[in-house]
């Protein structure tokens, strides 16, 4: 976090916000109900936006309506009998998802958890004691460290420590000279906060060989891990054969109701569902989630090279656009996205950005950008973007036609 000069606490460049609507971090000061009035009036603006608009780069399901929602069940049929019994505890659809995605990720097993918070704690306890060492390495933008407010320590007994808080993931120089030990290394892929960035593949290799090297077990979190295969040249199996556990979502790629897993050796899974018992996380029936995962895995996994690719011709327009337009200290980042969402800032406050992509998508029915914007530094704004399905249809022009509109919509520089 860094203080401004009124003395507010804002997130420091590189923070994400929480996804998809969770808690904030304990060290943010929470605004008061008038205070705050006028961002929750632009957020209800945005979704209003987001729905009404004609064109979009991506719609993401989570905030359709109840109906959307469930349209994505249609078809779950073809899936799975559906005149097989119902899921109690575990059984049944459960097993079934949990056999596909160890499949899927080249592991003896898999356990499926309701969330991801729980899915990781339970993966790294298992590992701490199975090491004897209950230290956890991460990056200091890694999402337990960011956003589930001291879960690890407060919840698991487990002790994180920040290998770096550089806008990368770890080297393996860092790994190997880090000052003290650790039993687990824990490497989100992509790193999200710093721009859903990725190491290469072999650069990757090397972190890993470098932490077994110290005796530690190398946990992924890889909740948006199905999005890697295009950056790495790799499918997801060679990928996930790099850690001894991994961690996937059902809701961040492929747009399932929620829902996450964990991968790895057999015994080991059959010790994190022990856990799942013990932290609330063995539901009596999840089949409408599963099912949901099952179409996302269905559905979505095969698309999301595709919008990996297109994710670099929008990257690439929107730098051209910004250059041409003459706004200074425009940056896309990464220039060549790693995954299909990438980073954009902007030289301006967050509230002036956020209300001139509102109202382009109020106006013209084209919304550019779809996220929150917030402070990336003095001056400086950041959000998020995402290509998906819909932003299939946005040639590189139109997206040098969007960005020209928005600008327009901006103050001139030093007003």
């Amino acid at each position: 976090m860094t203080q401004t000069t009124d003395g507010s606490r804002v997130p420091a460049a590189g923070q994400r916000e929480p996804e998809p609507a969770p808690a904030r971090d304990e060290r943010e000061e929470r605004p008061t109900p008038a205070a705050d009035e006028p961002g929750r009036l632009r957020r209800e603006r945005r979704a209003a936006a987001l729905r009404s608009a004609d064109h979009v780069l991506a719609r993401p399901g989570m905030l359709g309506t109840l109906r959307e929602r469930l349209a994505l069940l249609d078809g779950v049929q073809d899936l799975y009998d559906l005149d097989e019994s119902a899921d109690i505890y575990g059984s049944g659809v459960v097993e079934a998802l949990e056999a596909k995605v160890a499949r899927l990720l080249g592991k003896e097993a898999a356990a499926f958890f309701p969330t991801g918070t729980m899915a990781q704690q339970v993966a790294l306890r298992c590992w701490a004691g199975r090491t004897g060492n209950p230290t956890v390495a991460l990056h200091a933008l890694a999402h337990p460290e960011v956003h589930e407010r001291k879960a690890f320590s407060e919840v698991s007994a487990l002790r994180p420590v920040q290998v770096t808080s550089e806008p990368r993931l770890p080297t393996a120089d860092e790994v190997r000279d880090f000052e003290e030990p650790f039993g687990a290394l824990m490497l989100e892929l992509p790193l999200r906060d710093a721009g859903f960035v990725l190491p290469t593949f072999a650069e990757l290799t090397e972190v890993v060989r470098a932490a077994r090297e110290r005796d530690a077990v190398v946990h992924f979190d890889g909740a948006r891990l199905w999005e890697t295969e295009v950056h790495f040249g790799r499918p997801l199996d060679e990928i996930a054969e790099l850690a001894d556990s991994v961690y996937v979502s059902f809701y961040k790629s492929l747009d399932g109701f929620g829902g996450a897993a964990v991968a790895g050796p057999r015994t080991f899974v059959e010790e994190a569902k022990t856990w799942r018992h013990r932290y609330g996380g063995l539901v009596f029936q999840q089949f409408p989630t599963v099912l949901s995962a099952l179409a996302g895995l269905e559905r979505q996994l095969p698309r999301l090279p595709e919008y990996v690719r297109h994710a670099r011709v929008v990257a690439a327009a929107l730098r051209e656009g910004f250059a041409t337009a003459g706004v200074p200290w425009a940056r896309v980042f990464p220039e060549e996205p790693h995954t299909h969402e990438f980073q954009v800032w902007l030289p301006h406050d967050p509230d002036t950005l956020a209300e001139a992509a509102v109202r382009q998508g109020e106006e013209t029915g084209r919304l550019l950008f779809a996220g929150a914007w917030r402070r990336g530094g003095p001056g400086l704004g950041l959000t998020e973007v995402s290509v998906r399905a819909e932003g299939l249809a946005w040639t590189a022009d139109d997206v040098r036609a969007a960005v020209s509109d928005f600008v327009e919509r901006l103050p001139a520089a030093g007003s």
